[in-house]
């Protein structure tokens, strides 16, 4: 009988949570099914908050991603395909991928919408090589029941987020880096 190290017990588990988050197959797709997916995510998000149409209206363009699928035991990550729209139309494909390493148990898939407020942050978002949120972003979360709301006061900071939709469980915290990559489709 072979014995089971802490190192391939955590690599095990987290493959397997991973495995189980990702069997869903919304992860990844083709334009087509990533446009239907944004459609999906936009639509409920326009449920959940009041006055996200209008606000979206206002912004520069926003990034959609509507399936982020995050798995892990103390080593955990994250990912998501998602649509950028501009003027409700969608101009490029994007990737969004996380590392973490902390306090955490669990699976979970939630929906992320960034609103980009001005023309300037929008242009470096697009013509990075890979883009990582910094202190300029401000995102909110669902509470349970409850919304947020979207108004000219929280739109101060270049980029807005909103994560919503939140499915399974995941307990724990954890430090986190996140990048956005643009996908060909």
């Amino acid at each position: 009988m072979k014995t089971l190290t802490r190192r391939s017990f955590l690599a095990t588990g987290t493959l397997a949570l991973g495995g189980c988050a990702a069997s869903s197959g919304r992860i990844t797709g083709t334009a087509s099914q990533i446009d239907g997916f944004v459609q999906e995510a936009l639509d409920e998000m326009y449920a959940t908050f009041p006055g996200s149409r209008e606000f979206s209206q206002r912004t520069a363009g926003m990034l959609v991603i509507p399936n982020v699928t995050k798995a892990g035991i103390f080593l955990g990550g994250s990912y998501g395909e998602g649509a950028l729209l501009i003027g409700g139309a969608t101009v490029d494909y994007y990737s969004f991928a996380s590392a973490s390493f902390g306090l955490q148990f669990g699976a979970q898939q939630s929906r992320q919408v960034l609103f980009f407020m001005t023309t300037e942050v929008l242009r470096d978002f697009r013509t990075s090589d890979g883009f990582e949120l910094g202190v300029d972003a401000e995102y909110a979360l669902q509470e349970q029941g409850g919304s947020i709301g979207l108004s000219s006061t929280i739109s101060n900071k270049p980029i807005l987020g909103i994560v919503f939709g939140q499915r399974g469980f995941l307990a724990g915290a954890s430090l986190e880096g996140a990048k956005y990559s643009r996908l060909i489709r």
